[in-house]
């Protein structure tokens, strides 16, 4: 049997799985949509990627990220369980050499990444306002009844971009209508929606932050050749997006899985894809032991609890092994 890693990073958009050799070659990668049932896509996610990969592979270790993490590591039972700014910069580092600044835009957040002889020094989240994300185009491409795979291809071929009030996903609809009523071809507006969203992101997620090349640019709107484009004029510098931009999370922890097996020796956690066969329920209750009066999340496995979450003291967090 040959030895793989799995990666799995659940986000409030997408959910992501891949399966690397120990060459971090990928195996087999899958890409789902969430649709807030996080449970749910990472059963069938672990089903369907059960198929994809070679019948003499043995999953020898796992690791969890995203804003699920916690909640997929206890139910694949993970290795590793990491925050997604370390799983991104670790694959990254994998694929541009010495990058120096990670620039990630997802559906509903976005972040950056600044680092330094490979090492982590700073970061920034946007998980408030809508227009430095991917669901700013989504909202607009609606409007525009183009589908949003079209908007890179679009906006390249602008002309004259206009500029579109992008600091709020209300005026940026309204500034679009305008400008589209006084005449402007739709690759003009598009390129200057891809422009707005670069200018957002870089004035609130990117503000402070020392931008410096390499630069690598993923997420889901890295495939937007428009957005690209844009970051690459707003900052002087080429913008790298890397081979895998989509499932980079994913990737970076099962790379950490991976190392942590190497350096530990230690027998995995994983559970198999059996988990796929599991029944799981998530309950809560009110901890009244004291004035904070907590709310406890009870994570169950077939009628059983297997974890809890929650509470400041820390009385009711004990994981089941």
């Amino acid at each position: 049997m040959k030895r793989a890693f799995l990666g799995i990073d659940v986000g409030s958009v997408s959910t992501n799985l891949i399966v690397i050799d120990e060459q971090d070659e990928i195996l087999a990668s899958l890409y789902l949509r969430t649709q807030g049932q996080p449970i749910r896509v990472v059963q069938e996610g672990m089903q369907e990627i059960s198929s994809l990969v070679p019948d003499d592979i043995e999953i020898v270790a796992a690791g969890t990220t995203g804003s699920a993490r916690y909640l997929a590591g206890v139910m694949v039972g993970a290795d590793i369980i990491k925050n997604e700014i370390t799983a991104h910069a670790i694959a990254t580092s994998r694929f541009v050499p010495g990058v120096q600044t990670i620039l990630e835009i997802g559906g509903q957040d976005s972040k950056i990444i600044i680092l330094r002889d490979d090492i982590v020094t700073d970061f920034a989240m946007n998980t408030v306002c809508a227009a430095g994300t991917g669901s700013f185009l989504d909202q607009q491409s609606a409007r525009l009844c183009i589908p949003i795979e079209d908007f890179g291809g679009l906006a390249i071929k602008a002309e004259h971009p206009v500029r579109i009030a992008g600091r709020c996903t209300v005026f940026a609809e309204s500034d679009m209508v305008h400008k589209q009523q006084l005449g402007h071809s739709t690759e003009d507006i598009i390129a200057g929606l891809c422009e707005a969203l670069v200018r957002n992101y870089l004035n609130n997620v990117g503000k402070g932050k020392e931008i410096l090349p390499p630069v690598a640019f993923q997420g889901g709107v890295a495939a937007n050749a428009g957005i690209k484009k844009a970051f690459e004029q707003s900052l002087g510098h080429e913008v790298i997006v890397p081979k895998h931009f989509a499932v980079m999370g994913a990737f970076g922890v099962a790379i950490l899985a991976r190392e942590k097996v190497e350096q530990n020796k230690e027998e995995t956690k994983f559970k198999g894809f059996e988990v796929t066969d599991f029944s799981y329920q998530t309950r809560s209750f009110e901890c009244k032991s004291c004035p904070n009066h907590c709310e406890i999340v009870q994570f169950f496995q077939n009628g059983e609890v297997i974890a809890r979450w929650g509470s400041r003291c820390g009385k009711w967090d004990v994981q089941a092994s």
